[in-house]
């Protein structure tokens, strides 16, 4: 697959977007207005994340493809240089954003790649066990490890943070974005890139076997936590949901499923439409907008919350308010792609990056 797949662009672009519309929301601390507004938001939580990591899974097959094929061993080392320094990069500037954005990935995502730096190499089946080793390794670490440990749930702040054991913590076992289980993410996408997806009918078996797996993990999630809750007095129903709920927060084995399956499935279908209207206007500038996410990512905290706050409306707004908001800036952002990268091509955080990191 030399040819470029817009359809990657185009399911990263939604998955800012669903990325902003969580955050603003949560942000705002936007809790009153439209239930069916608020649910439908609270749905996104996790879900926008877990696509923008396995694209990365996926980015990154796609940039080594030609070494593991060849198993040239400098091709190879010269790959795993370059994720190493991508992942050092990612690390440093993550850490350097959250002081500013408690709650970002990208540091998260520097390990995930330094990871898949030494595995890019293995075979298909070898990076769907990892997928699930990751998965259940988190179980393990909670069987032994408070999940609640450093957390004040009431601000969502992270106490410890900055201190070695709390760090280690947060990004291994309890932040945001653990790398357990999230690295299972970022495998299912390096198995995800392999394979040939501007084939119908290896999307049409995408599209089917993910669909079923999300709805059925969705289904049964929802159905042991109704039938158990009134079944065991004993056990707060609060419990209940901790463990059976598909929620990304604890991040438990359902979760990664019903996730990753309902994002393979929104990659599947962006590739598809993307293939149909390929000279959409519309399409192709939503294309745009996704080969400029890093620069998406910063910005809608950077601009999009700061010009919220200079106006006095970033904390306690409704969930009409932040939803509009953020569509406000999926505009805005679109528009910005659409010029930029027609005129420069590559974004302006994108650029940078490459420029430290190939």
């Amino acid at each position: 697959m030399n040819k470029r797949i817009k359809g990657f662009d185009f399911a990263r672009a939604l998955a800012i977007f669903g990325m902003v519309l969580v955050n603003f929301k949560i942000v705002m601390n936007a809790t009153r207005g439209s239930e069916w507004l608020l649910s439908a938001v609270s749905l996104l939580e996790g879900r926008a994340s877990a696509i923008f990591v396995i694209l990365a899974g996926v980015g990154i097959t796609l940039m080594t493809g030609k070494a593991r094929l060849s198993n040239d061993i400098n091709m190879i080392r010269k790959n795993r240089l370059s994720l190493l320094k991508r992942s050092a990069l990612l690390i440093f500037i993550g850490l350097l954003y959250s002081p500013v954005w408690p709650a970002d990935i990208l540091h998260f995502y520097g390990f995930y790649i330094a990871i898949a730096a030494f595995l890019f190499t293995v075979e298909n089946r070898t990076l769907l066990l990892c997928a699930s080793g990751f998965m259940l390794g988190f179980v393990v670490l909670l069987l032994v490890m408070d999940y609640e440990t450093g957390w004040n749930w009431d601000t969502l702040t992270y106490q410890d943070f900055w201190s070695a054991k709390g760090m280690f913590r947060h990004i291994f076992f309890n932040g945001f974005h653990p790398v357990f289980p999230w690295a299972a993410f970022l495998f299912i996408g390096l198995w995800l890139g392999r394979l040939d997806v501007s084939v119908y009918s290896v999307r049409r078996k995408l599209i089917i076997g993910s669909l079923l797996i999300w709805s059925c993990t969705e289904l049964l999630s929802y159905l042991l936590i109704h039938f158990l809750s009134p079944d065991i007095p004993d056990l707060p129903s609060e419990i209940i949901v901790f463990l059976l709920g598909t929620k990304p927060m604890p991040p438990m084995p359902q979760y990664i499923i019903a996730s990753g399956s309902l994002a393979v499935l929104v990659i599947s279908l962006s590739i598809s439409l993307t293939l149909r209207f390929s000279g959409n206007i519309l399409i192709n500038a939503l294309c745009k907008t996704g080969q400029i996410s890093l620069t998406l990512y910063v910005s809608h905290v950077i601009i999009g919350m700061g010009f919220l706050e200079a106006i006095g409306r970033l904390e306690n707004q409704s969930v009409e308010f932040s939803v509009m908001s953020s569509s406000v800036f999926a505009l805005c952002s679109v528009l910005f792609a659409h010029l930029w990268v027609s005129k420069l091509g590559t974004g302006p955080l994108e650029r940078v990056f490459r420029r430290f990191a190939s």
